[in-house]
């Protein structure tokens, strides 16, 4: 059997601090922040649910944040 791998570290960070933002500098301050990979959908977006730790997930409508979450 394989050793369990190591969950990778999530940066310590402010998710509120996103709302608000341009959805393209709100990306490249969270990829400068750590954060791989950083995703980007529009509202009601059909996702998969699976946790991927060090993902942050931006809902972006008319070019701006408006919800963010990790995962």
């Amino acid at each position: 059997m394989g050793t369990p791998p190591t969950p990778q570290e999530q940066p310590d960070d402010a998710l509120d601090a996103y709302v608000g933002l341009d959805a393209g500098p709100a990306e490249r301050i969270a990829r400068d922040r750590g954060w791989s990979p950083v995703r980007s959908l529009p509202p009601g977006s059909i996702i998969t649910m699976e946790y991927m730790a060090g993902r942050l997930n931006f809902e972006v409508q008319d070019g701006t944040v408006v919800r963010c979450w990790k995962g």
